[in-house]
């Protein structure tokens, strides 16, 4: 069967990635609704749990610097933080190729701060972040960027031959609040 054309690919890929922020709005009010265990925790336990059980430290040279917060996140704010932390753990393992990894979450002035380094292969930041949304190349960390955005925080992702960084910074209070 050939290729739609490429109006119609557009569409569907558009659908698709609507499709996909629909079902992600209804796990995130399901949650609400029926919190996971992990919300329960601190946003330093949640990290730390969500660090061991992802294999991280038993795969990778991995280094996880926890520094106490001095207050818990705004729930909407633990939740993007706890996602940044398992969409990029998730895409080093699929993808990066790293043999190490440093995690750290740490507080600067009225902002919880989230960095992630790896030595891997690297992607093109602007090309996943700035295309049409694409199922195939996942929505993920675009999701992450515009939900900080929202909050008044940034996501800022630097890749190359030489790793990947990621930096998640949002207040700890949410402004919609």
């Amino acid at each position: 069967m050939p290729d739609p054309p490429p109006p119609v690919q557009r569409a569907l890929e558009r659908i698709a990635g609507l499709a996909t922020d629909a079902g992600e709005q209804v796990r995130s009010l399901s949650h609400w609704l029926h919190p996971p265990a992990w919300q329960r925790l601190s946003l330093e336990d949640a990290v730390q749990q969500l660090w061991e059980n992802s294999g991280i430290p038993h795969t990778f040279e991995a280094s996880l610097r926890i520094e106490p917060l001095p207050r818990e996140p705004e729930q909407e704010v633990k939740v993007l933080v706890y996602r940044a932390v398992q969409e990029a753990l998730t895409n080093l393992v699929r993808h990066s190729k790293a043999t190490r990894v440093d995690l750290t979450l740490t507080a600067r002035g009225d902002r919880v701060v989230l960095m992630i380094k790896d030595n891997g292969v690297g992607f093109d930041t602007a090309r996943l972040l700035n295309a049409p949304a694409n199922v195939s190349q996942g929505i993920g960390l675009r999701s992450i960027r515009e939900q900080a955005r929202s909050l008044t925080g940034s996501l800022e992702i630097t890749s190359g031959q030489g790793g990947t960084a990621l930096e998640l910074s949002v207040p700890f209070i949410s402004p919609h609040s």
